[in-house]
């Protein structure tokens, strides 16, 4: 064994860890401990709660949060649950995955916790709750695609999610690129969430399935993140200020060997949660939908994905039948915004609905557009560089870049939405923005035509006066007579034959 590996476990020993070693040779040995790692936070659809989460390498004799308002004691202690967890791999390692839910928490408050127990505790993080109202600008980043190797875009946000720039990120899908293979044994998947925690344990970290996760019927997915709802977080909704967010899996048209099931279930849900948020009492205090998934509906990428297609399976469904189509869905029930990644690129489309283009007006496409808009983040770094992009635009495409970078995304109000894709190739700065104004949300919308303004009050026209004479009648007769007299000389002074 090498000096430093024995250094490592001496100092485990003399800190009272358990400590449990794997493998054969000293250079692929990992050292397990009931530690506290992979600390992450989420929301659980009460704004009043946070869910935290954590992974220990071995059980230990207890498990805690404690927590408090930022300034104080941490003098309020929750126990977790733990869980164990067999990773999908040959060797079948156990790791133990740690559970707490904080309830009661104020609004707009900032709190300090920390994780752990008699065995070790975490470093002190903190986090900000939001306001309980929809009428708030909450702040997001947004993201697929991020993995362990060529994380391009990791320190930027990590810079900008401890200088408390966001409420919430989005992680829509391929968190930690094949983490789960077989040989891996979920190791990888452990430095991702490791990687991740300088982020996630500061914000609500909300994420949706990609087809990197699809091992062992997304069990690494399902266990390691804690989303709302009662779906392993394959597909489930939140609300956060003027917004609901709808988050599904894109990977149930694809890995047809684990059931039909899921894509029923997963469908029906769709259809009621939407139907429920377009309640006009929903609605109205949050009109913005949108909507997060890993594989998109359109793509001019070039690299042999269902999106290059005219019609691809989440679009317009599955088999011969289009069964459980989703394009549909969503324009039927006026989602606003369509958020994708899987593609290692980042493009924008004109508001599009069945591959035509339903612009607001020429001048202003995102002004009242009449049918969703979608964007595609999927470039913020990992194994696989870029996907390349075809020739030619197509008629949907508004921007589109190869630039390893992310989004930013804030919602100003009920009718202000803004997006800009930062480059990090270019040096961080902004390549490309747009602003969504909607007057209207929902199917309604799509019909929408702005209202045309009431017409002005028309001047009457000045009528002049008919400018009458101010003498009497007798003079004008006998001014009459003095021309005609005068006439009558002038004529006789021709001397005429008839005179």
């Amino acid at each position: 064994m090498t000096t430093d590996f024995l250094f490592i476990v001496f100092i485990a020993l003399l800190a009272g860890q358990s400590i449990v070693l794997h493998g054969k040779h000293p250079g692929n040995q990992h050292i397990s401990s009931p530690q506290p790692e992979q600390i992450h936070i989420s929301r659980t659809g009460d704004q009043s709660e946070m869910m935290v989460t954590w992974t220990t390498l071995l059980r230990p004799n207890n498990s805690f949060v404690e927590f408090g308002v930022s300034g104080g004691l941490m003098n309020t202690k929750v126990p977790a649950k733990i869980s164990r967890y067999v990773t999908c791999g040959k060797a079948k390692r156990v790791i133990y995955i740690h559970k707490v839910k904080l309830t009661g928490l104020l609004p707009s408050t900032s709190y300090d916790y920390h994780c752990g127990g008699d065995d070790g505790w975490s470093a002190i993080y903190s986090f900000s709750t939001t306001k309980q109202d929809s009428h708030w600008s909450p702040s997001f980043a947004v993201y697929g695609d991020l993995g362990v190797i060529n994380a391009q875009s990791l320190a930027p946000l990590q810079k900008e999610v401890q200088n408390g720039r966001y409420d919430a990120i989005l992680h829509v899908g391929k968190h930690i690129h094949r983490t789960i293979h077989l040989q891996d044994n979920s190791r990888v998947g452990d430095a991702f969430m490791n990687q991740i925690e300088t982020m996630a344990a500061y914000v609500p970290y909300m994420v949706s399935p990609g087809n990197h996760e699809h091992h062992c019927n997304f069990s690494n997915y399902r266990r390691r993140f804690s989303m709302p709802g009662n779906n392993s977080g394959i597909f489930y909704s939140w609300n956060i200020g003027p917004v609901h967010i709808i988050s599904f899996s894109t990977e149930v048209y694809y890995f047809l060997k684990y059931g039909l099931q899921q894509i029923i279930n997963q469908y029906e849900w769709l259809k009621k949660d939407l139907e429920e948020a377009n309640l006009p009492e929903n609605r109205a205090k949050r009109p913005w939908i949108i909507t997060m998934g890993h594989r998109p509906m359109y793509c001019s990428n070039v690299v042999g994905d269902d999106c290059q297609n005219f019609e691809n399976k989440v679009r317009i469904g599955i088999t011969s039948l289009k069964l459980f189509p989703l394009e549909k869905l969503f324009y039927e029930n006026g989602v606003d915004l369509e958020i994708w990644a899987h593609e290692h690129s980042y493009e924008r489309l004109f508001p599009v609905y069945n591959h035509t283009v339903y612009n607001g007006s020429i001048k202003h496409p995102y002004t009242n557009p009449r049918a969703p808009v979608h964007i595609i983040t999927g470039s913020a770094g990992c194994k696989y560089c870029h996907d390349k992009f075809k020739r030619k635009n197509a008629k949907w495409t508004a921007f589109r870049t190869l630039d390893y970078g992310y989004t930013r995304m804030k919602v100003y109000n009920k009718t202000h939405l803004h997006l800009e894709q930062v480059s990090i190739d270019k040096n961080y700065t902004v390549v490309d923005q747009v602003m969504i104004i909607k007057n209207q949300h929902g199917p309604e919308a799509w019909k929408w035509k702005q209202p045309e303004p009431p017409p002005q009050r028309q001047k009457r026209p000045k009528v002049e006066k008919l400018r009458t004479s101010k003498k009497s009648p007798f003079d004008e007769l006998a001014g009459a007579k003095n021309i005609l007299n005068d006439y009558i000389k002038q004529m006789k002074s021709y001397k005429s034959a008839y005179l």
